[in-house]
């Protein structure tokens, strides 16, 4: 059995820039679900890759509403595939806080499930 553990984020109040968050895990990791969203009506744009490639796993998507969250899985990350995050790469995950200039997100909530291998 696959050890499954998740990564959860949370940036109260409305975003007046965007949001970068960077960090490492200690061990080979797949990446299987991404849980994303604002309390408002936003137009946050999320991508995750890693320093280097910060569009590598998920390209520029919308985030989720009114504290309903979108969810991203396999078929939503590049090459429609699990990305495979080897030990020590440094995770980079961008939000884009209000897209285009639009609406900024406010209370950001993300959750990242991963796959311990």
């Amino acid at each position: 059995m696959q050890n499954v553990f998740t990564q959860t984020i949370h940036v109260p109040g409305t975003l007046g820039a965007n949001l970068g968050i960077y960090y490492k895990l200690p061990m080979d990791v797949q990446l299987v679900h991404v849980s994303a969203n604002g309390s408002n009506t936003n137009n946050g744009l999320l991508t995750i890759g890693y320093t280097g490639a910060l569009a590598a796993y998920l390209a520029s998507a919308s985030i989720g509403d009114g504290n309903v969250p979108i969810v991203f899985d396999w078929n939503d990350f590049v090459g429609s595939q699990y990305p495979h995050i080897s030990a020590g790469t440094v995770i980079a995950i961008v939000l884009d806080y209000d897209g285009a200039g639009g609406t900024a997100t406010a209370d950001f909530t993300l959750v990242l499930t991963f796959t311990e291998g």
